[in-house]
């Protein structure tokens, strides 16, 4: 697949994009994502990954028609219909997924992990055709194209929920060369290298750069490609992070001295891809507690961070022209 546009080399004009990422789920955060577009009146909104939910949570109904759920470590106790619809948004808040049931079919799930993973991708998937659906609905007519790529946390089955032909706006764009505009492409990887957490979708190093590199291959002028790459540079302040004991179960950060040693947690891979191809911006995330914007050579790279747990979008505006970044702008709301 490819997205075309009529090349105009007389007359070069601002093109505005809104780029966020990492939002695990979280219903009120895409939201946001999508009325981004008409807020700030950009042409492009760009989604970096992560774009799935961690967690199902079961909604036990009792005998006497109450509910109860546990949410983050406490038992949710439900008598009304009211309060069965504000648990559900807050989970979708979360980015988790709920599911009612009867205390039968929460023993017989309990019994059966692949049930559990049949349902969680069901529902994941769900929620992703609703995205599409949303982003179809609301961009009709606007002109703003919304780019969409997964990352490591999402699993493969779930993220073919998001490849839907014949749309108007939203147009999932991993392993694609998408032409964005008249002037400037976009290559999406949104793999990782190896994390602590196991997630679904990470490769060796090895791996990662080869992907890269054979997307790189086929992008014609890289000094007006976006490498929408999930995973940061490596030691670029955009990956920062509380070092992990991986020996541990779970992980647990590096502490000396009283104090927890941090270290990058990026891709030597992606900062070699940048140092030697120098494309026009790079947008990353995958570290959300790293929000930052540094220059590896020509290049300016972003991380807008996350804070999707509680709602809250953190993006990027950015200002393109004729292979240059103009100017940028960190968001959060």
């Amino acid at each position: 697949m490819a997205f075309l546009f009529k090349r105009n080399k007389e007359k070069k004009t601002v093109t505005r994009l809104f780029f966020a990422t990492d939002i695990h789920g979280s219903e009120r955060t895409y939201r946001k994502f999508i009325n981004a577009g008409n807020f700030y009146k950009v042409n492009l909104l760009i989604m970096g990954g992560d774009i799935s939910g961690k967690l199902l949570i079961p909604v036990i109904k009792e005998g006497n028609g109450h509910y109860r759920a546990t949410l983050q470590g406490r038992v949710e106790k439900l008598s009304t219909d009211a309060e069965l619809q504000s648990l559900n948004e807050r989970i979708g808040l979360l980015g988790f997924y709920s599911q009612v049931m009867d205390e039968d079919e929460f023993k017989e799930l309990q019994a059966d992990p692949k049930k559990v993973d049949d349902l969680f991708h069901q529902l994941a998937r769900k929620r992703l055709e609703n995205w599409v659906d949303l982003a179809e609905e609301r961009l009709k007519g606007t002109g703003i194209k919304c780019f969409v790529t997964g990352g490591n946390d999402d699993d493969p089955e779930v993220l073919s929920a998001i490849r839907r032909s014949g749309t108007q706006s939203f147009f999932a764009c991993e392993g694609e060369v998408a032409q964005v505009d008249e002037d400037h492409t976009m290559i999406s990887v949104g793999f990782s290298n190896p994390t602590p957490w196991n997630t679904p979708r990470e490769i060796p190093e090895e791996k990662l750069a080869e992907i890269i590199e054979n997307m790189i291959a086929r992008v014609e002028d890289k000094s007006h490609c976006i490498f929408n790459l999930h995973v940061p540079p490596l030691d670029s302040t955009l990956d920062t992070c509380p070092k992990l004991d991986w020996s541990k179960d779970p992980p647990e950060p590096v502490v000396v001295g009283g104090q927890i040693v941090m270290a990058g947690a990026g891709s030597p891979s992606v900062r070699k891809a940048i140092e030697i191809h120098q494309p026009m911006l790079g947008l990353h995330g995958h570290i959300h507690e790293s929000q930052g914007m540094v220059k590896i050579g020509k290049t300016t790279c972003i991380n807008p961070g996350s804070e999707y747990g509680e709602g809250i979008l953190r993006g990027c505006l950015v200002n393109i022209v004729d292979g240059k970044v103009e100017s940028f702008q960190m968001t959060r709301g």
